[in-house]
């Protein structure tokens, strides 16, 4: 029988009452100027709840934008939070959809049927229970792109080139877009944050994915994983904003770092 994986943090990390989040989300969208260039491959964006994070994830989302109705899929990774495995975890074959107060996001079970071979590829639904990695994107998605299917894949350990085989094999055109979920340091003091992140930020537009420690993004395997697939394929990082929840809502004692970054080909958008 058919299940959907209901919202874990609604009311917590964000509004549960739809019109209340749909207004949010728009507000923090409409905040970002509007994008000048083709929609990128690939966004990074943070996963906060969204009165620290918001407006930092809504600069990457704004670009995806003009997109609306030829994205079919997003590809959708982040960190396993609360369940410690080895690799990647898909939802199970029972699992129809992901939602959100705003609705239910299909999934595009023949994109990943495709992954069933890959030995760092399991299905574990428990990955997936609580995490809010994932579940904090969708709602920009929701509203920036309307309908698309989803490929959601939680990333225990896992080395960056186990990561970006996951990727390539569900890159294809610009009908897909990846995102990639992530926050920066974790609980410095603001200014230290603030070197530590723009360090982080560096690697990450050199795509030095060897570059990223631990302690620089609790994303690091699914960043690393992007990172290296698009050095291969020659994609360009651009950054779009960097600050922490000191800049926003939260006091300077112990904060944590937000980026978001877009992936592009050079000169191109998200056909690559």
């Amino acid at each position: 029988m058919a299940t959907v994986r209901p919202p874990a943090v609604a009311g917590t990390f964000y509004p549960s009452e739809p019109e209340r989040l749909a207004a949010e989300i728009d507000r923090l969208l409409e905040e970002v100027a509007a994008p000048q260039a083709s929609p990128p491959k690939a966004v990074i964006a943070p996963h906060a709840g969204i009165v620290y994070s918001g407006p930092i994830a809504a600069s990457a989302f704004r670009l995806l934008a003009p997109a609306r109705g030829r994205v079919r899929r997003v590809v959708l990774i982040g960190p396993s939070h609360f369940v410690p495995f080895r690799g990647l975890a898909a939802p199970s074959a029972e699992v129809s959809a992901f939602a959100t107060p705003l609705g239910e996001v299909p999934l595009d079970r023949e994109a990943l049927a495709a992954l069933a071979d890959l030995p760092q590829v399991a299905e574990r639904d428990d990955a997936h229970a609580r995490e809010h990695s994932l579940e904090l994107h969708l709602p920009f998605l929701q509203r920036v792109l309307g309908k698309f299917a989803l490929v959601p894949l939680a990333v225990g350990l896992a080395e960056p080139e186990e990561v970006a085989e996951v990727l390539d094999r569900l890159w294809d055109g610009g009908e897909t877009v990846i995102s990639v979920s992530t926050d920066l340091s974790h609980y410095l003091p603001y200014e230290r944050a603030r070197r530590r992140d723009r360090a982080t930020a560096e690697a990450i537009l050199a795509l030095r994915a060897e570059a990223i420690g631990r302690d620089d993004a609790c994303g690091r395997e699914p960043l690393r994983g992007l990172l290296h697939a698009a050095r291969a394929r020659g994609l360009a990082a651009e950054l779009l904003d960097l600050r922490s929840s000191g800049d926003t809502a939260g006091d300077r004692d112990a904060v944590v770092g937000y980026g978001a970054f877009a992936l592009r080909p050079p000169g191109g958008g998200a056909a690559a």
